[in-house]
């Protein structure tokens, strides 16, 4: 298949079955996918998920997942790289964002889509640096343990005030998916921070990293690395959030990929500075 025109192009919500083929699309970009994200994601929003297809072959892919009334997320944009220039993606583009309905919808877009993401409405809010290195060894400090199912409600309300919606069906795959490692941070009263480690498909991965100070970051840092030392680590953090960035730095982490976080209208407002690193690029 050398060339269709979009007229041609079949777009249709996925199902989890189709995740392999959005998610080696992504690998191919360098994006390192998480190995097991697609129940997490799917779990949020089973509707969110699209692919075009042109003779039943898929060619395009797009996710706009909701989350409750206000707040989408658009992520895994993609286009096989054989049909790219044909205006598939834009039709993908516009079949899916209808899902989002009125909501005010968030991205982080990479450089090369960032212009055509201003021309369809998005603003730029800030820009996002992915930090990767070798994991330090560094042992589990106190206060801070292993978290599962059982921190879910906990965890929950701590993320909801990090994030710009609640998302407890996805944070009760997140943190019990397979090869994940979660650890929260508790200072005998209340919850100080969280953050997830999974295995990607170049390098592990953490996120989110969410604490109320560096010195919690800090703490759950060195428990998240302790579970991959010698290992390669990934960590996307904003780059308003300094002491995050100097957190990555400290550990010999080097500026790897960049994206900008875009949204479309006003978001909850939320505790920005207590993101250290984010969840995930492609759902926020």
């Amino acid at each position: 298949m050398t060339s269709a025109a979009p007229h041609d192009l079949v777009v249709t919500q996925a199902t989890l079955a189709d995740w392999q083929v959005i998610a080696g699309w992504a690998a191919a970009e360098g994006w390192n996918p998480g190995v097991s994200d697609g129940p997490a994601f799917f779990a949020q929003d089973p509707d969110g998920f699209f692919l075009g297809r042109i003779d039943g072959e898929p060619v395009s892919a797009i996710s706009v997942v909701t989350y409750g009334p206000d707040y989408a997320f658009l992520g895994c944009y993609l286009v096989r790289p054989d049909l790219r220039g044909h205006g598939h993606g834009l039709t993908t583009w516009k079949t899916a964002l209808a899902h989002a309905g009125n909501r005010t919808v968030g991205l982080d877009g990479v450089v090369a889509q960032q212009h055509n993401y201003r021309q369809s409405g998005f603003e730029l809010a800030y820009r996002t640096v992915r930090f990767t290195g070798t994991a330090p060894e560094a042992q589990v400090p106190a206060g801070v343990r292993p978290a599962g199912l059982a921190d879910l409600a906990a965890l929950s309300a701590y993320d909801g005030a990090c994030f710009p919606a609640d998302r407890p069906r996805f944070l009760a795959e997140w943190l019990t998916g397979p090869g994940h490692r979660a650890f929260v941070r508790h200072d005998g009263e209340r919850v100080t921070g969280y953050g997830v480690l999974r295995p990607g498909h170049d390098s592990l991965r953490i996120g989110p990293l969410f604490a109320d100070t560096p010195e919690d970051a800090r703490a759950l840092f060195a428990a998240l690395t302790a579970e991959a030392a010698g290992r390669e680590v990934a960590i996307d953090v904003p780059e308003p959030n300094t002491a995050g960035v100097a957190l990555a730095e400290a550990a010999g982490f080097q500026a790897s990929f960049e994206t900008a976080r875009m949204y479309t209208g006003p978001v909850r407002a939320h505790a920005q500075h207590r993101v250290f690193g984010v969840t995930t690029l492609e759902l926020g």
